[in-house]
């Protein structure tokens, strides 16, 4: 089973990306957390460069084509290989993520950034994935507080604001994949509203492996 998490910047997806595992281990489950970009070597290294606020020139369609080649990479030295094995694989980001920032953030043509997404994704497309709800304003006062603030966080908020509203489009035109969680409340409210969600899918693995 692949799980994915979505938000954008400050949402809290990543703490409860690792509740969510640190939960499936504790039930009895192989479960493997890993990011997005990232995740491998390569693959983390070209993190380094899109992330970094010293490559604030980096043009869109630069910054687009990096992501995808850390995909690719990743999908095929760790993802797919977690999943034959018959881990359950939870990501933080994946390439909705593109389309989201990108697509609808940076304006790139959303029907090429699809193309781009199935070339690296080689048909591994997550089971769920669980977008983590929070105001604009919210999220990046949250990264800014913890004072981690990469290259994207200081892209404005109007662009931050148009990467929110594609999150909702692509949630909306895919409701079956996608589950949206209001992230705005405390850690254990938001961690059991998205574990009501992943129990289904669990209970179901339990049931086919058996």
């Amino acid at each position: 089973m692949f799980i994915t998490f979505e938000g954008v910047e400050g949402c809290g997806k990543t703490t409860q990306a690792q509740l969510l595992a640190g939960t499936l281990e504790s039930r009895g489950q192989r479960t493997f957390l890993t990011r997005e970009p990232g995740g491998a070597t390569i693959s983390e290294r070209i993190r380094a460069v899109l992330l970094d606020p010293a490559s604030e020139s980096m043009e869109p369609w630069t910054e687009a084509l990096l992501y995808e080649a850390a995909r690719a990479q990743f999908v095929a030295e760790v993802v797919k290989p977690r999943l034959a094995a018959g881990y359950i694989v939870i990501c933080d980001r994946y390439a909705d993520s593109t389309l989201a920032y990108q697509g609808y953030g940076r304006g790139l043509s959303l029907d090429t950034l699809r193309t781009l997404n199935e070339i690296a994704m080689t048909g591994t497309v997550p089971d769920l994935t669980l977008l983590v709800d929070v105001s604009v304003q919210n999220g990046l006062a949250r990264r800014h507080r913890g004072g981690d603030v990469n290259r994207l966080d200081l892209a404005g908020d109007a662009f931050h604001e148009r990467v929110r509203n594609g999150y909702d489009v692509l949630a909306r035109e895919d409701p079956i994949r996608w589950r949206k969680i209001d992230g705005t409340g405390d850690i254990a409210s938001v961690e059991a509203a998205i574990w009501a969600q992943v129990v289904p899918l669990v209970a179901r693995l339990s049931a086919a492996t058996r």
